[in-house]
């Protein structure tokens, strides 16, 4: 099994928290983006066996691409039948009637709604109203698409615990498939960071947390992953790749690719470079296998289903040695050969991957056994 990512840059402006590689030129160059994709995928598809799984249209804005570019896409990736093809949309940004994306292919809908709330949603810099995100929310569960997810934001500077538990309420009464949950980070470089205010204190952040997750759940969408929730058969299939490390293709600007080598790779990230290049590949290296156990061990504790022993062990040749502590802690949890989260470790997920990385051990691969003499002596940074 595998999923393509396609990334589609193109945005109407630039969020004061984003970091990603975008582009807000009023006049994106569609077809030639589009030419340039087919392109990168015809150098990439031969180091893939069988069809995808799944297709993510990631952004930037993929609302924003004509549904006619988006069919041409599929068309060249030829997924399995039933496979799990989801677009990226933001309210406010929909130019084409989302009929004409399901008839493209779209199965899937992830809404950027972040925030109803409108002093949040204007502090994020949001071009839309919560009537935008409402009418989108209905309009795409009446369309016919198998799956409608929301991404929420909290620890918004100025936030507080009040309106966030109005925004929750806000999406268990629109009755989602599926909610992506992410905690506010003020990355380098974006216009939150220069602004220079102080996030929200690690308090109000797990008090946030706490609440979302308590009543997600008791709203029928279960927690599956650190920042993820959905009702039974809702799960995002494409993202699951990721966390249940397996390999993936990544095309367009700035994607990122796990092949089935192991080899990780990194597309250009400037628009213009992409379109011009016969092959906009400028990055692509297997982790040493130190490196990747640190690799599977923070991807996969995230997941409900947790880091699999015997995958480790044949893919790295190391070994966990779960510290006891943490056990007792009820931070984790040992079920049939692996190593999972319990409701009160995934708040701290992050910090218990370093711990459990810094464990790691050589495997001694004739006995299954861990050579306790080969201890880590570097640990991962976070």
């Amino acid at each position: 099994m595998y999923g393509v990512y396609v990334h589609i840059p193109w945005c109407r402006l630039r969020c004061p928290y984003c970091a990603f590689a975008i582009s807000t030129r009023p006049d994106p160059p569609h077809r030639a983006y589009t030419e340039a994709l087919l392109r990168e995928w015809e150098l990439r598809r031969l180091l893939f066996a069988g069809r995808p799984s799944s297709v993510f249209f990631g952004g930037g804005t993929p609302s924003l691409c004509p549904p006619d570019e988006l069919a041409r896409i599929l068309a060249h990736l030829d997924p399995l039948p039933g496979a799990e093809v989801t677009m990226e949309a933001n309210p406010g940004d929909l130019p084409f009637p989302l009929s004409a994306f399901r008839d493209a292919g779209i199965t899937r809908l992830s809404l950027g709604v972040q925030s109803f709330d409108p002093k949040t949603a204007r502090r994020l810099g949001r071009g839309h109203t919560s009537d935008d995100a409402r009418n989108l929310v209905e309009a795409a569960q009446r369309t016919g698409f198998a799956s409608v997810s929301f991404d929420l934001i909290f620890a918004v500077p100025g936030q507080t615990l009040a309106a966030f538990e109005a925004d929750v309420a806000a999406v268990v009464a629109l009755a989602p498939d599926h909610v992506a949950l992410y905690g506010l980070t003020i990355e380098p470089g974006t216009a939150f960071a220069r602004s220079r205010r102080p996030p929200v204190d690690d308090d109000l952040w797990r008090a946030m947390y706490d609440t979302a997750a308590e009543r997600l759940s008791a709203a029928g969408l279960p927690r599956y992953e650190v920042s993820n929730f959905a009702r039974a058969g809702h799960r995002s299939v494409h993202n699951e790749h990721y966390w249940r490390a397996r390999p993936w293709a990544g095309i367009g600007a700035a994607a990122h690719a796990w092949w089935p080598d192991g080899t990780r790779a990194t597309n250009a990230a400037e628009v213009e470079t992409y379109l011009a290049s016969p092959d906009p590949l400028v990055s692509a290296e297997r982790p040493e296998p130190r490196a990747l156990a640190y690799e599977l061990i923070w991807s996969t504790l995230r997941h409900i289903d947790g880091v699999d022993r015997d995958s480790l062990r044949v893919r790295t040749g190391f070994e966990l040695l779960v510290p006891p502590e943490l056990i007792r802690a009820g931070l984790l949890v040992e079920v049939a050969g692996s190593v999972r989260l319990t409701d009160a470790g995934f708040p701290v997920a992050d910090g218990l991957s370093v711990r459990l990385a810094d464990t790691i051990v050589v495997a001694d691969m004739r006995r299954g056994l861990p050579d306790t003499t080969a201890m880590s002596d570097t640990a991962p940074t976070a």
